[in-house]
């Protein structure tokens, strides 16, 4: 129930915001083409942050969404925008909003217990219902897949 009404709160302050800047950035968001499947490194994911690039990505253990069309929320003056081009996972699961909470570098979120874990996978769940999936995040060393247009198209048609 406390989460509930914290998640109110935070809608009713921010979710009426926006204004014209933020109508202006939300149409601009939606005039973009659908993103092409690929995969990121944390640097290549950080580009997608809603200010840098009105594209806004962020990654929930170790899938990428783009979640460019919730701006409101994850766009820089959102009250989730802490998680734009970022992984998200570890702020997800502790319910954390703080910067401190998420890590620069690769987080295999191993410290977590079953509980966040638990919390971690319904967030992805979550977002793969709302918004579309757009690649994985790379463990330092890894080699991005490659997506070939056909599965990219495949992909994009089931989740409509």
């Amino acid at each position: 129930a406390l989460v509930l009404l914290a998640a109110y709160r935070l809608y009713r302050r921010w979710g009426v915001r926006g204004g014209p800047e933020g109508a202006a950035r939300r149409g601009e968001a939606a005039a973009l083409p659908r993103m092409k499947r690929r995969d990121f490194s944390l640097e290549q994911l950080r580009e997608f942050d809603g200010a840098r690039n009105p594209r806004i990505l962020l990654a929930v253990n170790g899938k990428v969404f783009d979640v460019t069309k919730g701006s409101k929320f994850y766009g820089p003056e959102g009250p989730y925008g802490i998680f734009a081009g970022r992984d998200a996972s570890r702020g997800l699961a502790t319910f954390c909003l703080d910067k401190d909470a998420l890590r620069d570098e690769y987080d295999d979120l191993s410290d977590l217990n079953a509980v966040q874990m638990e919390s971690v996978r319904e967030w992805e769940m979550q977002f793969k219902e709302k918004y579309d999936y757009v690649g994985r995040l790379l463990k330092p060393g890894e080699e991005p897949s490659e997506y070939t247009d056909e599965e990219d198209t495949k992909d994009h048609t089931k989740q409509e």
